[in-house]
């Protein structure tokens, strides 16, 4: 049986202002039910498949408590689920830079988080294939 890590470690996640900001410019877009997902390869060797930022806008939650709460539930998902997407990177021998922005107005519940963490995972991977022409 495979041993699997599930831990986001400060190096899995994306700080690099250039980075961010390039990625804002130019990264590539693709949305789910719950989010707006800007990726793109990075231009750094990284120790990780894959850098992620999470974001939820202040315009649709006032209260920072009520970010945080969403934001550590995305989080714990991507944290549980991010396996599907390291493989299929690794497969590839890729690295990306991933922001993922919640795009709601109300607060959902972990397990529909969850659920759509699923589906971004399965259109992100689908969207690099078609980016990078992998079969």
């Amino acid at each position: 049986m495979i041993s699997r890590n599930y831990t986001l470690k400060k190096a899995e996640r994306l700080c690099n202002w250039k980075t961010i900001t390039r990625l804002f410019e130019s990264g590539n877009i693709l949305y789910t039910s719950y989010f707006k997902v800007i990726w793109s390869k990075s231009l750094l060797q990284m120790p990780y498949p894959a850098q992620v930022m999470f974001s939820v806008p202040k315009m649709g939650f006032r209260h920072a408590v009520v970010r945080n709460l969403i934001k550590r539930r995305i989080r714990e998902a991507y944290r549980k689920k991010k396996n599907v997407l390291y493989d299929f990177l690794n497969e590839g021998n890729l690295q990306i830079v991933i922001i993922i922005i919640f795009k709601e107005s109300f607060i959902p519940d972990y397990i529909s988080i969850e659920k759509s963490i699923d589906v971004m995972f399965r259109k992100l991977i689908i969207a690099i294939k078609n980016k990078e022409n992998i079969c």
